[in-house]
């Protein structure tokens, strides 16, 4: 290990010491937040079908989803994924971060304590909103400031009858 990379790995290790000792936060917290929050998501109207149709592997899933949590809200660095290209495909829009959003920060109220629900719920909005703007920019939609993007905005493709 180099003294750069040492280095790195302490400031990173008190970084996530700060945040355990301000919020609470832990791997067991996070596993119970991820757990209740994906199995009331699972029966919502909006969000249910959704990750019905994308998700096979719920355990694979929900294993990943907390190392993700872990990842965002410790700065453990144990997610190495790209949850962007992950979500640019799906049906979403602003309804369903809205949605999402609610959820979440209904679970992390029940299952967390204050410190680490705030902690978790700022997270979360920001992970919304650049979600929505990275979904909003592939399907051609520019946000400007305050904007949200709804997919019924969106101009039909052009059919090959105009002329």
């Amino acid at each position: 290990m180099t003294v750069e990379s040492l280095h790195s790995a302490e400031r990173r290790a008190q970084i996530t010491a700060d945040i355990v000792a301000r919020t609470g936060i832990d791997t067991a917290m996070i596993q119970r937040l991820v757990t209740a929050f994906y199995a009331r998501a699972r029966e919502d109207a909006l969000l249910g079908p959704v990750f019905g149709a994308h998700i096979i592997d719920w355990d694979a899933h929900l294993a990943r989803m907390c190392s993700f949590w872990a990842s965002v809200a410790l700065m453990s660095g144990s997610y190495h994924g790209n949850p962007m290209s992950r979500h640019l495909g799906l049906p979403v829009d602003a309804l369903h971060f809205d949605r999402w959003l609610a959820l979440f920060e209904e679970t992390a109220t029940a299952v967390c304590p204050p410190a680490a629900t705030d902690h978790f719920i700022e997270r979360a909005r920001r992970i919304a909103q650049s979600l929505e703007l990275g979904i909003a920019s592939v399907r051609g939609v520019r946000l400007g400031r305050g904007q949200r993007f709804r997919a019924e905005d969106l101009a039909p493709p052009p059919s090959g009858d105009q002329p």
